[in-house]
């Protein structure tokens, strides 16, 4: 079934990497303000791009994958939303991409399952396992096409965290913003949100923490603002 959102619906049958919770939190969650030129890697369905769309009204969107079934459905989704003039859905591997403008903002739900034990099906194995594109891997060709003070916006498991912002470090990326993610106030984190920037005047880091569940089961007040301009109520 197609999900929804107040001004634009997801098909996601034929994609590889289905609409999920992470997704959504990232595309709310970047700051935008100002953005020009956006990337999203591994663009899925669309969702992440038609949300930085939505957002920032004065950018244009590039949204990249390398499933071809995942491009033909972010191609439909697109076309049939207010925002199809400003966001281009490619078909290219990050390994390979590059664009002569670069980038301010660049987001990324990557893979990040690295068990062994991969999922039968290839493609929602490669949409959803690091094996063939590690995270900092991804971050330092994401910081390959990064404009000067752009910033690079992801979401990923928490257990990652480290090692993506070793790699990040290394690549003269600043942390600036660091949300994370509980299922529920009692629960560890699982997910993490993090905001790295090009600068040579970084920002104090932010750093909070997102709740996303109630003990009853609903989105909590945090939750709801956060993502109120795009579920519908």
């Amino acid at each position: 079934m197609p999900f929804r959102f107040q001004r634009f619906t997801i098909a996601h049958e034929r994609c590889a990497h289905k609409v999920g919770t992470d997704g959504v939190l990232l595309g709310a969650w970047a700051d935008l303000a100002h953005a020009r030129h956006i990337l999203d890697i591994g663009t899925g369905s669309g969702l992440i791009a038609l949300m930085a769309a939505q957002r920032a009204t004065q950018a244009t969107v590039v949204g990249i994958d390398i499933d071809k079934p995942s491009i033909a459905q972010a191609r439909q989704n697109v076309a049939a939303t207010p925002f199809a003039e400003r966001v281009t859905i490619l078909e290219n591997d990050i390994r390979a991409f590059t664009d002569a403008e670069g980038f301010d903002h660049i987001l990324s739900n990557p893979p990040y399952h690295t068990e062994t034990l991969l999922p039968p099906d290839a493609r929602r194995a490669r949409a959803r396992h690091t094996a063939a594109l590690s995270l900092p891997q991804l971050i330092t060709h994401a910081a390959r096409l990064l404009s000067p003070e752009g910033m690079i916006h992801l979401i990923i498991p928490t257990a990652a965290q480290n090692e993506v912002t070793t790699a990040a470090t290394h690549l003269g990326l600043h942390l600036v913003r660091l949300t994370l993610v509980k299922t529920t106030a009692q629960k560890t984190p699982r997910r993490t949100l993090l905001t790295w920037q090009r600068t040579n005047s970084p920002a104090p880091l932010q750093r909070d923490t997102l709740v996303l569940t109630t003990p009853e089961g609903t989105r909590t007040q945090q939750h709801q603002t956060l993502t109120q301009d795009f579920y519908i109520r």
